[in-house]
């Protein structure tokens, strides 16, 4: 498919903003180091290959990989700019509809769907979410987590900026608009999933942005018992899920629609987030404050972990000063050093003690508890870029590009020794190690005119 000069243009919309921070916070360095740096990312042929990879792949369709057939609002949220590049707008628009035909009575949202037609799903191993309004598909959805509704008014936020389709918002599904979803979402929010005594919302004990509790007592483990709340759960509240809330409220007000609420809402939590969470005298998040019991065994501190994931979304949400944020992307590195891994998209160090989760998870630096993954890791790159550490971001992007053309392909994540893990075709991956790169390349073009 070929991009219009307009889709060419609406992209900008989108980065110009970050791109001219970007450019402000670098200036200091001189305009000749500026250009030379640029000209030195232009020619770095990798930046184009990968870039490539990642627009053919997401040609293929909106699912999370080869290993998930299933189409998830976190994943969608983190690839829908690059699949407006080369799908139809009608298809993204779509593809958002049925989120919200999926929408439960009470206002919450589903994790993803898949096509209701019995293959996509265990029924003894999920909970699955029907709705009248879509008979064609069936819904599912982690609920140890709280980032869907967050992850979907994101989406829609960056599917209207990007084309310019507003006309979204007054789709009428069933007797709401898909407007007044978006209220119902922050209402289901604020109604059950709020701490009222501690100002942040919470979701149950996961690692970082991690959507998978710890190993339950229980000699028969099913997969409901590792992605539902029930009574082995331990609630908490983390960063992660509460800066996906000021993202997401944040896009409400730059599209115009945040009633007056909502935005005291968004000052509440950036306060309550910034005063509860962020640990001074480490210069990091604290992991979780616990609402009731923690799990954590005797003789572990999991003060002393890392949460790379929501430290990045932290940073998109505006938590941290310049100063914080190069601190941060510091100790980030120390911890990949530490930890023998490769990239910043180590997702937590140290890991969690083995056993602590189930499957693969329960082995240090597997999956969410220590595993290397670029759809984190790119985010992190896309906020130097934002703020203004362009070389620091350009150097750290690198194996990551290296990996994704050795490998030839996409994965899900990457374990010690930089083994590729997890779903090929990881299209998350893909999607933001492209909107980085765009981000990248358009600071450079604004270097030499």
């Amino acid at each position: 498919m070929r991009i219009s000069k307009e889709m060419k243009m609406r992209k900008y919309i989108i980065m110009l903003p970050i791109i001219v921070m970007a450019t402000f916070c670098v200036m200091s360095c001189g305009p000749n180091k500026n250009k030379e740096l640029a000209q030195k990312i232009l020619q770095d042929e990798r930046l184009q290959k990968v870039d490539s990879m990642a627009h053919e792949l997401l040609k293929q369709g909106f699912n999370a990989g080869s290993g998930y057939s299933e189409i998830w609002a976190r994943d969608l949220n983190t690839f829908i700019l690059t699949s407006l590049d080369v799908v139809p707008a009608e298809e993204v628009r779509e593809a958002l509809l049925i989120f919200f035909r999926l929408q439960q009575p009470n206002g919450e949202m589903i994790d993803g769907y898949v096509v209701n037609d019995g293959s996509g799903f265990n029924a003894e191993d999920s909970t699955l979410y029907y709705s009248l309004l879509d008979s064609t598909h069936v819904g599912f959805k982690n609920t140890v987590e709280t980032d869907q509704e967050t992850s979907l008014i994101q989406a829609v936020y960056k599917y209207i900026t990007k084309t310019g389709d507003k006309s979204i918002l007054d789709e009428q599904i069933g007797v709401s608009t898909v407007e007044e979803r978006i209220h119902q979402m922050l209402e289901f929010l604020n109604r059950e999933r709020y701490s009222k005594e501690h100002g942040l919302i919470f979701g149950a004990m996961t690692a970082d942005w991690g959507d998978v509790q710890p190993t339950p007592p229980d000699a028969k483990i099913i997969n409901q018992d590792l992605i539902d709340i029930n009574q082995y759960s331990y609630m908490a509240i983390d960063i992660y899920d509460n800066a996906m809330l000021l993202i997401a409220i944040n896009d409400m007000k730059q599209l115009g629609i945040a009633t007056e609420e909502e935005q005291n809402f968004y000052e509440g939590i950036k306060q309550q987030a910034r005063k509860l969470l962020w640990d001074s005298t480490r210069q990091k998040f604290i992991p979780h404050i616990y609402l009731d019991e923690s799990p954590i065994p005797e003789g572990f501190n999991e003060e002393e972990i890392y949460y790379h994931g929501g430290t990045a979304v932290a940073i998109e949400a505006g938590l941290l000063s310049k100063d914080e944020v190069e601190r941060c992307n510091k100790d980030m590195l120390a911890n990949v050093e530490a930890s023998g891994l490769a990239t910043i998209g180590l997702t937590v160090y140290p890991p969690y003690p083995e056993g602590f989760f189930y499957g693969t998870m329960g082995h240090l630096y597997g999956y969410q508890n220590g595993g290397d993954r670029t759809w984190f890791g790119g985010r992190m790159i896309q906020q130097l870029i934002a703020y203004g550490f362009i070389e620091e971001a350009y150097t750290e992007m690198g194996p990551m590009l290296d990996r994704v053309i050795e490998n030839g392909d996409f994965n899900e994540w990457y374990g010690p020794g930089n083994k590729p893990s997890g779903s090929w075709k990881y299209k998350g991956s893909a999607g933001v190690l492209s909107t980085a790169i765009q981000m990248l390349t358009d600071w450079c073009h604004m270097q030499n005119p």
